[in-house]
């Protein structure tokens, strides 16, 4: 099913939370709203859903417009972040529910082969009697996530999926939502603030500040391209250093980056702490080490540079280097955007 959004608004009191919004969502594809806090990710997840509604503007599913359709109505399964499953209920029951008041009226054995196959599915064989208290947070999800899917949805929104989950269990369902996705093909729409998450499910990324889209692609697309500062410092660490724009040349002390298109000015040069190195001889930006933080896969060497700035590298673990040596930070990759 494909989704289209054709200049959504959506206003709050005197808060418009979601700007002019036109997005597309190709049938079959995994798509990551991406943003921090008041973003308007969450509000465009809930008027695709029906649970809000637009202002203005209209929202698609395939040719009918969906824009003031109940959510009953619109074939969506919807998991939220904190499961929301009846703890009076067993997981099997739970499963269940959505068949039982649907509007399409399935027998008994019918229902309850389909909790089956799901319960399959989801990897929870032999589960379908025990209680939401009686299963880990890991698994609670996975049956929010076979609620969803037991109604057959065209479209499966994920409201923060992992959020309440530890980090090891964030990961491995990760990978298992996207073995489901890629088994089930149901055009998928998920919200999250957690950068890892959105880069290592989606097939595409859609990177959302103060209700406006600001850049969208595929995760390569953002991570090797970001269009601006903020998509920049959003994405991950990064070093920021002041420079001068010349001629197409960004200076800054000891270093020299190309800055094709860039009118001459003040500008910010931003690096990731994997693309810069350090060095005990020039030439570069004279630093001198602050602290080094040893970790499983290398160091990460704290600096401060002659001009104040603080600066974070990230070098293999054998590299020699302590806090109070001076020497040199050379710039391997940048970007270079305008003040």
């Amino acid at each position: 099913m494909r989704i289209h959004l054709d200049h959504v608004v959506k206003t709050f009191e005197t808060f418009r939370a979601v700007r002019d919004v036109s997005l597309d969502i190709e049938s079959g594809e995994l798509v990551a709203l991406l943003g921090p806090s008041g973003s308007g990710k969450t509000t465009i997840l809930r008027m695709v859903a029906g649970l809000e509604y637009a202002d203005d503007g209209h929202i698609f599913f395939g040719d009918q417009d969906a824009t003031d359709i109940p959510v009953r109505d619109r074939g969506v399964g919807f998991v939220f972040q904190h499961y929301a499953l009846f703890p009076h209920m067993t997981v099997a029951e739970n499963i269940a529910f959505g068949m039982k008041v649907s509007r399409v009226k399935r027998d008994k054995a019918a229902i309850d082969a389909r909790v089956e196959e799901l319960l399959r599915l989801v990897r929870l064989e032999g589960l379908g009697q025990r209680f939401p208290a009686q299963i880990s947070g890991g698994q609670r999800q996975r049956v929010a996530l076979a609620r969803a899917l037991a109604v057959d949805p065209k479209v499966l929104l994920l409201d923060e999926p992992f959020g309440a989950l530890d980090a090891n269990v964030r990961r491995e369902l990760r990978r298992w939502l996207r073995e489901i996705h890629s088994e089930l093909g149901i055009t998928t729409l998920f919200v999250t603030h957690d950068q890892e998450e959105a880069l290592d499910l989606a097939d595409r990324v859609v990177i959302l500040k103060d209700g406006q889209i600001v850049q969208q692609g595929t995760p390569e697309d953002v991570c090797r391209n970001p269009k601006s500062a903020f998509v920049m410092k959003f994405l991950g660490d990064t070093n920021v250093l002041s420079a001068t724009v010349v001629n197409g040349e960004a200076h800054t002390g000891g270093a020299t980056i190309a800055a094709p298109g860039l009118a001459d000015g003040k500008a910010e040069i931003h690096a990731r702490p994997g693309d810069l190195d350090w060095s005990a001889s020039g030439p570069g930006i004279a630093a001198t080490v602050s602290r080094v933080l040893d970790r499983p896969g290398g160091r990460r060497l704290m600096a401060t540079a002659q001009t104040g700035e603080a600066l974070e590298l990230d070098v293999e673990p054998e590299r020699e280097a302590r806090a109070g040596d001076s020497g040199y930070v050379t710039v391997r990759r940048a970007k270079v955007f305008l003040s």
